[in-house]
């Protein structure tokens, strides 16, 4: 095994990255404390953030190596864990990409975290979010940082262009929107010139993660996650019913617990998010349709075969929310009574601490009176005197019924500055 994991270190020392706008020292001075986990959607750059680490600690003079567990000819193999102590040491950085593709790794993270303590700093990366979310064994031991396909900023830096608010700036802002919507942010596929290559990536991800991630923890077969995930992306409200009539017209048996089982498998993948209406009822929240967004916006084109530029912005909305999101607060969706909505509503505790709407067109008056109707009726629910409407190119303010609106294209939100 020691060959395999000087292999891998050795490559992580080596591999030239583009840096991500994530708090390396940050995650560095959190290992001192916890177990560092990062998680995210596969292909989205954490094993990039570990090797990031691997040679900034490197260069600081750390004691430090990377593995990573999903290694074919180590993942099988009985008490890898323990081999990896043997080699490394029990002191320093160890950063161990893909923990949970191996057995027993909770236990084995618990216990040398209490061990060593002060002497093995662990940072370790999976693609499920039973690493931020942990069983008892690690409940109290591990902080969880969770990374999403790259933020537009990260697509500017990536794609090499300048954010400039001139005429032409903008018009090279714009464009470059138009491609991180329909092309999504997996780092591979930014960095790939061509289209088609892009599609091609995009594909074969959305597979590996049915499979690999969705599959494999729900047990279910590849080709009935692959069904449910065509499912959820065309639709933009999801309810386990609906999705059964679905499966049902295809001839296809399966009941109703095996799809609620797969939306919960596919959001502990990051393959898919499920946001519940706000409400103050728990019943309210399981009964009523969940709005579904994608792990990317990439995987619409390549999935389905065409776009939905609405969906496109509230889901690009929706991933940036969630790369900002405290631990303490939750998103949800509003609809009243008399059907009219708001898209988010972000709450704090018991607080609603912000109402947003999103839509990329308000040329057309009648779209922009439902889109207004609903963020004021959200407005006096909830208590709040103003709320925000994310558009395509409208910028400034307006009162409505004592509620301030205030209306900031896509592309400029994105780029602004967020409580992290």
């Amino acid at each position: 095994m020691e060959p395999v994991f000087e292999e891998w270190n050795a490559y992580a020392k080596r591999k030239v990255l583009k840096p991500r706008l994530i708090d390396l020292d940050r995650l560095i001075s959190d290992s001192n404390l916890k177990i560092v986990g990062v998680t995210g959607i596969r292909r989205s750059g954490k094993s990039s953030i570990l090797m990031l680490l691997l040679q900034k600690l490197q260069n600081d003079g750390k004691t430090v190596a990377y593995v990573n567990l999903e290694d074919s000819r180590i993942s099988d193999q009985k008490g890898i864990l323990d081999e990896l102590i043997k080699w490394f040491g029990d002191s320093g950085f160890l950063l161990i990409d893909e923990v949970t593709s191996v057995t027993e790794w909770e236990g084995w993270l618990a216990r040398n975290h209490e061990l060593l303590k002060g002497r093995l700093n662990l940072i370790v990366s999976s693609s499920r979010a039973s690493l931020s979310k942990p069983s008892k064994p690690l409940r109290g031991r591990a902080l969880a940082c969770e990374l999403y396909p790259l933020s537009f900023k990260e697509f500017l830096q990536f794609s090499g262009v300048e954010i400039e608010y001139t005429t032409a700036g903008i018009g090279r802002l714009e464009r470059a929107l138009n491609d991180y919507l329909d092309y999504g942010g997996f780092p591979e596929a930014v960095l790939s010139k061509d289209k088609t290559d892009k599609i091609r990536l995009l594909d074969s991800y959305f597979r590996d993660i049915v499979g690999l991630d969705v599959a494999e923890i729900s047990g279910e077969n590849i080709s009935t996650v692959e069904l449910f995930g065509k499912y959820v992306i065309e639709t933009s409200y999801f309810s386990a019913s609906k999705c059964l009539n679905f499966f049902k017209s295809l001839g296809h048996k399966i009941g109703k617990q095996s799809i609620l089982n797969l939306e919960k498998h596919s959001q502990e993948g990051y393959l898919f998010f499920f946001v519940p209406i706000f409400s103050h009822s728990i019943k309210d929240r399981t009964q009523y349709p969940r709005k579904a967004y994608l792990g990317d916006t990439g995987f619409m084109r390549a999935v389905r075969g065409k776009t939905d530029i609405g969906r496109l912005f509230e889901n690009a909305v929706y991933l940036e929310l969630k790369r900002h999101k405290k631990a303490t607060q939750e998103i949800y969706y509003y609809r009243n009574k008399d059907g009219s909505e708001s898209d988010y509503v972000l709450t704090e505790g018991l607080k609603v601490k912000t109402i947003i709407q999103v839509t990329s067109d308000l040329e057309n008056e009648k779209t922009k009176e439902r889109e207004t109707h609903g963020l004021v009726e959200c407005a006096k629910e909830t208590g709040l005197k103003e709320g925000l409407i994310i558009t395509k190119d409208k910028e400034g303010r307006e009162e409505i019924e004592g509620i301030k609106i205030n209306f900031v294209p896509l592309r400029k939100w994105l780029l602004e500055e967020k409580e992290n």
